[in-house]
């Protein structure tokens, strides 16, 4: 019998799940003893990190898109498509309200969605990095300022890439610097945390530089709403802050399907930190953003997380007991400027340790961003 294996969505999770699960079931798919079916609503494959230094004209977005067809290890199938439905009991899909799909394994990698509009104001009065249209208005609005007060507001958690903001931040001060316009702006960062970043030794490392180059931070400001006509912005605790330009992380969702087949509340699937089963279903997974896990909405972690489930669907598939586990691993790029970069490494039994930031570093960062498509693919 043919061991039926979908993933669902075709991100960073997905997309090298799927070609780890072909490299390592080899034999199995030439004998047809297994197959993998990827399922995506687009057929294009986004690298979403391209899109802050989009904002800086650094970077074009094409540069962070590229057809599934040229990603994926020949032995998949590619499904572009809508999934309306799951059944966990009978293990089948429905895709665009119509054609069903069986699967004996199901990985659900569907990410996390963009919801501006549940705070009032925030799609009028803010600009965001977070998807490539946001990025490429953000461009146009950063090339036209020419001094004032600028805002980044952690407007949402929990959110993809949870270092951007501080890299933002950085970053921007630092451009200014070279527009010559720092002496005309003020630089503001506020966070819903009761510390500028929920991990305490990134929160010493950024108040410090925060600091020394003058950017004024609020901490504990909840976002109500945006006053686009008055440019304020406004925290639940009644405080409110004045702006010429404003940039927020959006408030983010899971997806409402996951909620439909029951996998989780609030678009979540409730997952196992270890094994990454789903627990509300048999033979389902959940990987990267669109898992309860408490782990940063980061490229890395699906990654890893992805090289997990590769092992324990191929255990499966060949009739052994699955032993791989996922130890919470993350490795994070954090950008200090536009030309320095640190990175931090931690996993469920450690804390980040931030190394001092260095040219070098951003290098890398760019270097990996270069060669990011042969992870993808799983040649590296």
């Amino acid at each position: 019998m043919t061991a039926r294996i979908v993933v669902l969505g075709g991100g960073t999770g997905g997309t090298v799940l799927a070609n780890k699960l072909a490299s390592k079931l080899d034999d199995e798919l030439d004998r047809g003893d297994a197959e993998v079916t990827l399922i995506d609503e687009t057929g294009v494959h986004v690298y979403k990190p391209v899109w802050l230094y989009v904002a800086f004209g650094d970077a074009d977005p094409a540069e962070g898109r590229r057809p599934l067809d040229d990603l994926l290890h020949r032995e998949v199938r590619l499904r572009t498509g809508r999934v309306t439905d799951i059944d966990t009991d009978a293990k089948r899909l429905t895709v665009d309200g119509t054609s069903g799909l069986d699967y004996d394994h199901l990985v659900v990698a569907t990410g996390a969605r963009l919801v501006p509009d549940r705070i009032p104001g925030l799609v009028e009065g803010a600009h965001d990095f977070y998807s490539e249209a946001g990025a490429e208005r953000l461009r146009e609005a950063l090339a036209a300022f020419d001094g004032g007060r600028l805002v980044l507001s952690v407007a949402g958690m929990p959110h993809m890439c949870p270092a951007a903001p501080v890299e933002f931040t950085l970053m921007v001060e630092d451009w200014l610097h070279e527009r010559g316009l720092r002496d005309a702006s003020e630089v503001v960062y506020t966070a819903p945390t009761e510390r500028s970043h929920k991990l305490p030794p990134v929160a010493d490392w950024a108040d410090e530089r925060f600091d020394a180059r003058g950017v004024e931070s609020y901490t504990g400001f909840a976002v109500e709403r945006v006053d686009p006509e008055e440019r304020t912005l406004h925290a639940a605790d009644g405080r409110a802050l004045d702006y010429d330009l404003l940039v927020t992380i959006p408030p983010h969702a899971g997806v409402d399907l996951v909620t439909e087949a029951g996998l989780g509340d609030d678009g979540w699937v409730e997952t196992d930190p270890r094994t990454l089963e789903a627990a509300r279903a048999d033979d389902v997974y959940a990987i990267g953003d669109t898992t309860d896990i408490e782990r940063p909405m980061a490229g890395s972690v699906a990654h890893y997380q992805a090289g997990v489930v590769a092992d324990r669907i191929a255990a499966r598939v060949r009739g052994h007991h699955p032993t791989a586990t996922y130890d919470g691993k993350v490795l994070c790029f954090l950008e200090a400027g536009m030309d320095e970069a640190t990175f931090v490494s931690f996993d469920y039994d450690s804390l980040p340790d931030l190394r001092e930031e260095s040219t070098l570093v951003h290098w890398a960062k760019g270097a990996y961003n270069e060669s990011y498509w042969l992870t993808a693919r799983g040649l590296i």
